[in-house]
């Protein structure tokens, strides 16, 4: 571990070096990368060198109770030596996770699809409550959200909704949300008060980029059609939304958030990219069942992963045996605890894998 540390070390002195460099301001490219990279390893270098300070310390209080006679300078050394000791430890556990392989997906912005499942009109108004949460914790994280495409039912519900979350690290937090979430309560339609259990589904991709995936466009199909809605003057007046459809997968995204016809086209273009590459990414998981299985599950969409009852006041992550009662904090967008617990859980499983 420690000889990677050391290279680490020195390819961050390579890259500030570089940053340094007459050359650098005038390539964009290069200078972004290596700001990124820089990004990148600073959390490591700055741990190792707390490491080696660290055992430093401990050296030098081991020394002065070798040599020392004076039993007050004993004491101190004593105490710093206990200190450093324990710093040692909690610096080699982060040190630890630091070095575990990123996910090259986790810096990119999220692509998200909810849609109702079981429940009928409950599980349509529980779809819309979880777009506001999401929406919600993108504001709180300062991420911005553009909607793509949304099919609304009765009494404020949506049979499915499809946007985007923009931001640094969106994927690396949102990726824990995809599955089955239920929801248990008494719906509006109740008349009796009898508590119902109704789903919704919720896909989260990492936006593609156009390295990842490459779109023949003799392969898709435009359509156009007028938008429904709330949208203004423009709703049910003008062809500006698109449906695209990909022949080859069959893989159909409609977009009418826009007025423009050609914004709708690049963002149903976008949404179809993170599909396909989400569909590598799903085989390539699958090829590697074994070590999924020891993660937090990011990939399986029929996996039951977490339930919110209201009458109890709780929300239950099922993955990793985790309940919180602060159901309305965390419908209102605080799911940062809950998150939190899966990339802990996450990162436990993959050390426990290494080991």
């Amino acid at each position: 571990m420690f000889d990677k540390l050391e290279a680490i070390e020195e390819r961050y002195n390579d890259v500030l070096k570089e940053l340094s460099g007459a050359d650098v301001a005038s390539d964009q490219n290069k200078f972004k990368k290596l700001m990124k990279e820089q990004s990148d390893l600073l959390p490591i270098v700055e741990s190792y060198r707390q490491y080696k300070n660290a055992k430093k310390t401990i050296e030098d209080s081991l020394e002065i109770l070798d040599t020392e006679s004076d039993e007050e300078l004993k004491e101190m050394a004593k105490e710093e030596l206990a200190a450093a000791k324990k710093d040692l430890e909690s610096i080699e556990e982060t040190l630890k996770i630091q070095l575990l392989p990123k996910d090259e997906n986790d810096d990119k912005n999220v692509v998200m699809e909810i849609r109702a499942g079981a429940g009928g009109d409950e599980a349509a108004l529980f779809a819309a409550e979880l777009y506001r949460m999401y929406c919600r914790f993108a504001e709180l994280n300062g991420w911005k959200t553009e909607l793509v495409s949304f099919n609304e039912m009765g009494l404020g519900g949506m049979k499915e909704v499809v946007f985007m979350v923009n931001g640094q690290g969106a994927y690396s937090k949102l990726k824990y949300e995809s599955g089955v979430h239920r929801v248990q309560r008494v719906p509006v339609t109740e008349s009796g008060g009898r508590i119902h259990t109704s789903t919704a589904t919720v896909a989260v991709m990492p936006e593609a980029e156009d390295v990842d995936v490459e779109i023949d466009m003799n392969d898709c199909k435009f359509d156009v059609f007028r938008a429904s809605g709330n949208g203004g003057q423009c709703v049910n007046t003008t062809d500006s939304a698109v449906r695209l459809t990909h022949i080859p997968t069959g893989i159909v995204i409609s977009c009418q958030d826009e007025k423009s016809q050609l914004k709708n086209k690049d963002k149903a273009l976008k949404v179809l990219k993170s599909r396909l590459y989400d569909l590598e990414l799903q085989k390539k998981q699958q090829a590697e069942a074994a070590q999924r299985r020891s993660q937090v599950g990011t990939g399986d969409r029929s996996e039951k992963i977490k339930t919110y009852n209201f009458p109890e006041n709780r929300v239950t992550d099922h993955r990793i045996k985790f309940t919180s009662y602060r159901l309305a904090n965390i419908l209102d967008g605080d799911l940062f605890e809950l998150i939190e617990n899966d990339i802990a859980a996450d990162q436990a499983a993959r050390l426990s894998a290494q080991e």
